[in-house]
C-alpha cells in the first residue's frame, strides 16, 4: 500500500497584518477556511488511504482539482464571515457576496460589489472566463504529481494568497485559432498581478524567504 502523503500544515506566521480585503473579510477568515480544506483533504485521503486508492489530487484532472479549492473557498470564508455569503445564483458572478444586499444571496452579476475567487497550481497566469472590474482573490497551492512546487513533495500546500480590486485593463486575452475548440480566456495581465502581490494575503515559509 503506498505512503499516506497527507495535506502540510498551514503557516501560522504567513499572514500579512496589512492586507486589505473589502466587505468585512480578514486573513482569520481567510485562514479558517483554508484550514477547513486542509481538515476536508485530510479526512477524504486517510479514507482513500485506507482502502489502497491513490489520493484524491492525485485522482481527480488537475483544472477540476483545482475547482474544487476554489469552490471550497467560495463557501467557507462566508461561514466564518458574516458579512458576506455565498452567491447562491448558479454560475453567477462574483462567488461571494456582501450579505442581505441582494433577494435571496443570489446576484447573477453584481460585477465589484463581491470578491471573485479563483485557485492555481501556477504563481502566474492567472485566468478567468472575461475582462472585467473586480475584486479578485487567487489561493495558489501544489499538490499532487504534477505542476509547480516549492517542495519536492507531493504534499497538498497552500503557497500563496493574493488579491486586489482589478479593473478591465488589468486583464488581457488569450486568443486562440480559428480551429481551436478552447473558449477564449482572460488572463491577469503582469500589471494586474503586480496589484496583487502588492497586497498579498498569505505566503508560505519559502515564498517569504525567496525560494519559490
Amino acid at each position: 500500500m503506498a505512503a499516506l502523503i497527507l495535506p502540510e500544515p498551514i503557516d501560522k506566521n504567513g499572514f500579512n497584518p496589512r492586507a486589505k480585503i473589502p466587505f468585512g473579510v480578514t486573513t482569520t477568515h481567510v485562514r479558517a477556511a483554508m484550514q477547513d480544506f486542509i481538515d476536508f483533504l485530510t479526512a477524504i485521503d486517510t479514507q482513500l488511504q485506507s482502502k489502497g486508492m491513490a489520493s484524491l489530487e492525485n485522482t481527480m484532472m488537475q483544472a477540476n482539482f483545482s475547482s474544487l479549492v476554489g469552490e471550497m473557498m467560495g463557501a467557507r470564508i462566508p461561514k466564518h464571515c458574516p458579512s458576506v455569503v455565498k452567491n447562491l445564483y448558479h454560475n453567477g458572478h462574483p462567488d461571494v457576496l456582501p450579505a442581505g444586499k441582494y433577494p435571496n444571496e443570489a446576484a447573477q452579476h453584481a460585477g465589484s460589489d463581491g470578491i471573485e475567487i479563483k485557485a492555481s497550481r501556477y504563481l502566474q497566469g492567472w485566468q478567468g472566463h472575461n475582462a472585467e472590474d473586480v475584486w479578485l482573490m487567487v489561493f495558489v497551492f501544489q499538490s499532487g504529481r504534477e505542476g509547480p512546487k516549492v517542495k519536492t513533495t507531493q504534499a497538498f500546500k497552500f503557497l500563496l494568497v493574493a488579491g486586489a480590486m482589478l479593473a478591465k485593463a488589468d486583464w488581457q486575452f488569450s486568443g486562440r485559432s480559428e480551429t481551436s475548440r478552447r473558449t477564449i480566456t482572460a488572463s491577469v495581465s503582469k500589471a494586474g498581478a503586480q496589484k496583487m502581490m502588492a497586497n498579498w494575503i498569505y505566503k508560505c515559509a519559502e515564498l517569504r524567504q525567496g525560494k519559490g
